[in-house]
């Protein structure tokens, strides 16, 4: 099973999320040395917790449940 490795940066804002796609990587060591070159940057260094690392296969839906959109 091919997968890739996507790395986001998210911080809470209230009742929103500010959401940052770093970038897909081949591996995990990849995605894990990107935070490395990361972490000491503006911003990043006030929210290191903010760094996530999720895995997705290749040539499969990720999002199979439809959706809502709400209003304020």
């Amino acid at each position: 099973m091919d997968k890739v490795f996507v790395l986001w940066h998210v911080r809470g804002l209230g009742d929103t999320d500010d959401e940052k796609l770093i970038g897909v990587y081949r591996t995990e060591a990849d995605a894990k040395a990107a935070i490395k070159r990361l972490r000491n940057k503006p911003g990043f260094a006030d929210f290191l917790d903010g760094f996530q690392i999720h895995a997705y296969e290749l040539n499969r839906d990720q999002w199979t449940e439809g959706f809502v959109t709400t209003h304020g």
